[in-house]
């Protein structure tokens, strides 16, 4: 499987302010350039994080993109992934309606009765380690399903799990001008964070989009230094 990270962050690194709460960082040329790399991956993972604070619906923009992925065989939008280790994902979350296919990704200390509600809500539930989610044991579980390529969109906890994991090939980060601040807010990796070996990225782009920029990177397939 091919991951592809993509984050926006504000010039401090951090994602939203300390609230958590949704925030606008970049705009309409970068949205569409999200769009369009939604548009080339067969999944898109968010956290149980960003679901409960944005309930988003992570589907495509643009009619004409939805339309150009009917003609190539495959689903209008691509499927949509959360990693919640404990199901904590509203059975009303837009996530879960019938847009395009929903897979919950959570550990076995997800108590059935919370499985089974989630999958009558809409969610195909894959079980993925014991007490938290194996993310690598969960793309396995993905690619089984036919998922190649999977646009990983935060945030910070899931961002570091995949590193952690050494999933990750592409790092997408659109920098805003803009300061957040605070100790607390949460920033492009949060997690426990790498102490020794770290992960290597190489630059291979950058793009000026509405008033910031895109900085593009590959990962090192070694892992770290």
């Amino acid at each position: 499987m091919y991951v592809v990270v993509n984050a926006a962050q504000s010039v401090d690194g951090k994602l939203a302010t300390r609230r958590r709460e949704q925030l606008r960082i970049s705009g309409p040329e970068d949205f569409d350039r999200v769009d369009r790399v939604r548009a080339a991956a067969d999944a898109v993972l968010v956290g149980v994080g960003t679901v409960l604070a944005d309930d988003p619906h992570l589907t495509l923009d643009e009619e004409d993109r939805r339309v150009e992925r009917l003609r190539n065989g495959r689903p209008g939008d691509p499927a949509r992934v959360v990693v919640d280790s404990t199901g904590r994902t509203p059975t009303d979350a837009r996530i879960l309606d019938d847009a395009a296919t929903t897979y919950l990704l959570v550990s076995a200390a997800t108590d059935t009765g919370r499985r089974e509600a989630l999958a009558e809500a809409g969610a195909e539930v894959i079980v993925a380690g014991e007490e938290r989610v194996d993310v690598a044991e969960g793309l396995d579980r993905l690619a089984d399903r036919g998922v190649d390529r999977l646009m990983v969109e935060g945030g910070g906890e899931v961002i570091f799990s995949c590193f952690d994991a050494g999933v990750v090939d592409e790092l997408h980060v659109y920098v805003g001008s803009l300061v957040i601040g605070g100790r607390d807010a949460p920033t492009l990796a949060d997690g426990a964070g790498f102490t020794e070996a770290f992960p290597d990225l190489t630059l291979t782009g950058t793009e000026r989009l509405d008033d910031g920029v895109v900085l593009s990177y590959e990962v090192d397939e070694d892992g770290g230094s």
